[in-house]
């Protein structure tokens, strides 16, 4: 299992303000954040739920730019959830890459949608539960 995860970005305030937007909906929000001049080097922010940080961004070192293309997706509940969060990005300045629907080359319940963050990674969220 994985207990958290990280990535880099080029702007720490720009890609903080678009994931408290992008995770709202899933009840995902900041839980942790720690200032570059207590750790002396960058800036890091946690989000999560339930007081534990599972999604970390951090400043990248100056100067470069980190790698695009990292994929992370995001579990939701409902597919309502799936909608939301991909307007939501949206409406935070994300591009789409792939509108909110099934996907049943992967399972007949996969409901996903995705999203292309300010560094150019590739956010998903998805349900594997079936409509009720």
């Amino acid at each position: 299992m994985i207990d958290h995860l990280g990535i880099p970005v080029t702007d720490h305030t720009k890609a903080r303000d678009f994931y408290c937007t992008a995770l709202a909906p899933l009840d995902i929000s900041i839980v942790m954040e720690v200032t570059a001049e207590q750790t002396g080097d960058k800036a890091h922010t946690g989000f999560g739920n339930h007081g534990k940080p599972f999604f970390w961004i951090s400043e990248c070192d100056k100067g470069t730019t980190p790698p695009p293309g990292i994929h992370i997706a995001f579990t939701a509940t409902t597919r309502d959830l799936v909608d939301a969060f991909y307007n939501a990005a949206l409406a935070a300045g994300a591009r789409d890459n792939g509108a909110p629907g099934l996907r049943p080359h992967y399972h007949e319940n996969y409901y996903g949608a995705f999203v292309i963050d300010p560094d150019g990674n590739n956010i998903e969220t998805v349900c594997h539960s079936p409509v009720a």
